[in-house]
């Protein structure tokens, strides 16, 4: 069956091939090199143009001359060396459709071993030869010949066991000339590192076959003995049940099942269900979205129409309107006439204020600092009292303790050495001065004796002489 939408190139180049003598096939069969070569490799336009190419016949066009005299064919060696890379191409990553069983099976094999004949026939003709530029020509010809069998074998690695069971490599491989068998020996290690990749990758798909499958037995034995595990849990509650409500509880075990049955498939269809519809629900929501922008700007707008909807109305006042509202006016300013005042005066004024002013900013700045200065002195006697309610008697004072007593604030040092000193005097008195007196009285000291101690104590409020 041809296929549909083949390449006018291919049809053109089929149908001279079909037209011309067979000794002008061979050329015509060489413009196959220029349309592979203009298709990107590795694309699908290649892959379409190789099957065109193997539909049409003209592949196995290539394998039958290649299977003729040499010296027959227009541009010998070198049209049969171009002609077995353009086999080998065509026949890489070409898919043959429904004649894959010939395609393997017969043209794949002929395609080696073609390669192989033209090796020995190029190896004789190298040992036959006489010139030196003839030797090299026929070795570059022979190079080309086995680099398109390299060429052919990656693409196909199941030809590599026909190419090394062939009597013709066996023969190319047992020749005495360096020069040929360095190139065979060459193909010979390709041909080797091809097929222990395939032995690696063929090992790493049985491993992965085989993990696979012990995979699936565990999970096989899971399952069996999930079920065994539960047909004896049923056996156990069937044991143990009366025998009058076996049926009973036979069918409360097969409506709990359908249940569980029923579930999980009603969960598996929603999630389906889900997922079908989720480009619908995408598109609902983004609908959703874009509705609730719009009317969120539409209501901004309106917003912003009656805020400046007083201000329009303004510009529909009638002119009968516009004249009252301009009377009006007239009335206000000559009841309310404005007091006419001369340059100086205004000047005077000017002054006069800026003074009362300056004033009331220099007295400001005045009670701040008064206020301040207050302030401070409230929070440092607030401190004062605060270390003398928590400080210790002086009985049981210790150590720096007696420093908690010291006061900045002269009042309160002067009020302290005031019972510093009765103190002192009433320690200092003799013992018949403090008979009758119990341990809870305050101590009377006279006051001259206190004023002398204190003539030159600083008393708040007032300088020291």
């Amino acid at each position: 069956m041809k296929p549909t939408g083949t390449d006018p190139r291919i049809l053109s180049l089929a149908a001279e091939v079909a037209k011309s003598p067979e000794q002008n096939v061979p050329v015509i069969l060489l413009k196959l090199k220029e349309i592979i070569n203009n298709t990107p490799l590795g694309s699908s336009e290649l892959k379409k143009i190789k099957q065109d190419i193997y539909c049409y016949d003209l592949i196995q066009y290539c394998l039958l001359v290649l299977g003729q005299d040499c010296s027959r064919i227009q541009g010998g060696w070198t049209t049969v060396s171009q002609l077995t890379q353009i086999l080998s191409h065509c026949c890489v990553d070409l898919d043959p459709g429904e004649d894959a069983e010939e395609f393997y099976k017969e043209l794949l094999p002929s395609a080696a071993e073609n390669f192989l004949v033209l090796g020995r026939r190029l190896q004789t003709c190298f040992i036959n030869a006489a010139k030196g530029e003839e030797k090299d020509e026929i070795l570059h010809f022979f190079q080309i010949v086995t680099d398109s069998l390299f060429w052919l074998l990656g693409g196909h690695v199941q030809l590599i066991q026909n190419v090394l069971q062939s009597d013709h490599f066996l023969h190319l491989l047992q020749t005495d000339n360096v020069q040929i068998g360095s190139i065979v020996m060459t193909l010979l290690q390709n041909i080797l590192q091809i097929n222990r990749s395939k032995r690696t990758k063929t090992l790493l798909k049985l491993n992965r076959q085989k993990e696979e499958e012990d995979l699936r037995l565990q999970l096989q034995l899971q399952r069996h003995r999930a079920m065994r595990l539960s047909r004896e849990l049923q056996l156990s509650m069937l044991e143990i049940v009366h025998p009058g409500q076996l049926e009973k509880y036979n069918r409360e075990m097969e409506e709990k099942s359908a249940l569980i049955i029923q579930k999980h498939w009603r969960g598996y269809r929603e999630r389906k269900k889900f997922y079908q519809q989720r480009p619908s629900l995408t598109e609902y929501k983004a609908a959703v979205t874009l509705q609730r922008a719009v009317l969120k700007f539409l209501a901004k707008c309106r917003k912003r129409k009656k805020q400046l909807a007083p201000w329009q109305r303004l510009q529909e006042l009638t002119d009968v309107h516009r004249l009252e509202l301009k009377q009006q006016v007239d009335d206000y300013i000559r009841r309310h006439p404005s007091s006419q005042m001369s340059g100086v005066a205004s000047k005077e004024l000017h002054a006069q204020a800026q003074e009362q002013l300056q004033h009331y900013f220099m007295g400001r700045t005045l009670e701040e600092r008064a206020q301040q200065h207050r302030e401070a002195l409230m929070a440092q006697i607030s401190t004062n009292i605060e270390q003398l309610m928590k400080a210790p008697s002086l009985k049981e004072a210790e150590g720096k303790e007696p420093e908690l007593f010291l006061s900045r604030s002269r009042p309160v040092a002067a009020k302290a050495k005031q019972a510093h000193l009765t103190t002192l005097k009433h320690i200092q008195a003799p013992w018949w001065k403090k008979l009758g007196e119990e341990p809870g009285d305050e101590i009377d000291v006279p006051k001259d004796e206190l004023n002398i101690e204190l003539g030159t104590l600083f008393i708040g409020g007032t300088k020291p002489p």
